[in-house]
């Protein structure tokens, strides 16, 4: 589906965007348009792929943000592209709780302006890279990939355009992420923190999401959640030990490991489904169908006004009014917590 199509990639210059641009160009595309807010990453992904002398594929990198209106305004009309795979985010779980006006307008109005420009243009299909942070979200940036999720949903009912959820846990050595930073701490000669003994996470590597990615968009239908099968969970504190091991150090001897406590907004393990959804129906081998509420444009408009309404207000007031959104979604996504919400009144 993607060779000899034009393609545009959101956050094409991060850890996620940069790889699904790599497995992209393999697939032959007519043209493939990299679109970042980091002009630094911009520079790298265009000189690594300076090197790949046998592209027939004609490449464009655009350094801008996603909420510049006539920047994705000029794409959308010079591009004309069929296939769109959004990856421009705010992933930060601390970062973004304290930063809850940036979350939103990133995650939230920045999907939905591209969702926009994609409904406009008659592009053939939408992917948003999601989180399993967006289960039963704890965190702010939890919260707003829940909405931009429940917009693509509401999005797919009466758009031409096919817009599709992709979701997964973490993969392994992106920028910023707990294998890096372990890294450095230990070629620093330690300590290396973990929040708790206890903390696990799902893992993956990067090229194996993005080719899930590519899998999910092609095979899935509009408004699908599609879920990543991430395998079994890894204890961090294992994670840790397993990376002193192989730096041919050895725990607590030469490297210790210090236990700093949870932070704003994690969670002690995360949830790749609601609890309805477990056995839910694969359609590939590695991708499961999730089955969560669908809003319906009307609803999701409501939604918007509230949080556009209070984007000037203090921090506080913009968390309360994004959760009482979201809450309402996560009892409707998971019939067993509305139950239970029932009882509770």
């Amino acid at each position: 589906t993607i060779r000899g199509k034009s393609v545009l990639v959101t956050g094409g210059a991060g850890s996620i965007g940069s790889e699904l641009c790599r497995q992209i160009l393999d697939f032959e595309p007519a043209s493939l348009t990299i679109f970042d807010h980091s002009e630094f990453g911009i520079f790298q992904i265009e000189r690594e792929f300076a090197q790949r002398t046998d592209c027939a594929t004609q490449l464009r990198y655009v350094t801008a943000s996603i909420l510049d209106p006539d920047a994705l305004e000029n794409v959308f009309a010079t591009e004309q592209p069929q296939l769109v795979f959004h990856a421009a985010a705010y992933k930060h779980v601390p970062l973004m709780q304290d930063n809850p006006y940036a979350a939103i307008r990133n995650n939230f109005f920045g999907t939905k302006a591209v969702v926009d420009a994609a409904d406009a243009h008659g592009v053939e299909r939408f992917v948003l890279v999601s989180t399993d942070k967006a289960v039963r979200p704890t965190s702010v940036m939890g919260a707003t990939k829940l909405l931009a999720e429940k917009y693509l949903q509401a999005m797919s009912q009466k758009s031409e355009t096919a817009f599709l959820t992709v979701r997964f846990g973490n993969v392994l050595n992106s920028v910023g992420s707990v294998v890096p930073t372990f890294r450095k701490q230990i070629e620093a000669g330690g300590p290396v923190t973990v929040t708790h003994e206890d903390m696990v996470r799902y893992f993956m590597t990067i090229p194996e999401a993005v080719q899930l990615v590519l899998q999910a968009g092609a095979i899935g239908d509009s408004g699908n959640v599609m879920i990543l099968d991430m395998g079994e969970p890894v204890r961090i504190v294992d994670l840790a030990k397993d990376m002193i091991a192989l730096s041919g150090l050895s725990y607590p001897d030469d490297i210790d490991i210090e236990f700093t406590g949870l932070r704003p907004g994690e969670k002690m393990y995360e949830e790749l489904f609601y609890a309805h959804e477990q056995g839910a129906p694969r359609i590939h081998e590695k991708i499961f169908l999730g089955s969560g509420y669908a809003p319906t444009p009307a609803q999701i408009q409501t939604d918007l006004q509230s949080l556009q309404s209070t984007l000037r207000s203090s921090s506080d007031r913009i968390s309360n009014t994004l959760w009482n959104i979201v809450n309402r979604y996560v009892a409707l996504d998971d019939p067993l917590t509305e139950q239970s919400a029932r009882k509770a009144a």
